[in-house]
């Protein structure tokens, strides 16, 4: 279900940002402070960073065979995961309700 909802997710965004007049950085902003464009955007973090974490935590559990390495590196990968969702998510959210990510 993640790739699909990644894969559907990805085309509105490259097709959103070819329906653009241009690629400035004016144009984005404001671009993404509509939110017909963060909220899908916003999926789009989620959706992404979720199929990171479930593949990544697969080839965990099937190369890792030490349990203690196993338990550690999936903790990490956790941390890892949310910490730079979470900093996508506020850029986003920043730009959408402030205008400037910056």
């Amino acid at each position: 279900m993640t790739s699909v909802a990644t894969l559907l997710l990805f085309i509105w965004f490259i097709v959103s940002l070819l329906r653009l007049p241009a690629l400035g950085y004016a144009n984005v902003i404001e671009w993404l402070s509509s939110p017909l464009a963060a909220i899908p955007m916003l999926l789009l973090i989620v959706s992404t960073f979720w199929h990171l974490k479930l593949g990544m935590q697969v080839v965990i559990e099937d190369y890792v065979h030490e349990e203690g390495t196993k338990l550690f590196s999936i903790t990490i990968l956790n941390f890892l995961t949310i910490a730079a969702a979470a900093s996508a998510f506020f850029a986003v959210l920043k730009i959408a309700f402030g205008g400037d990510a910056s």
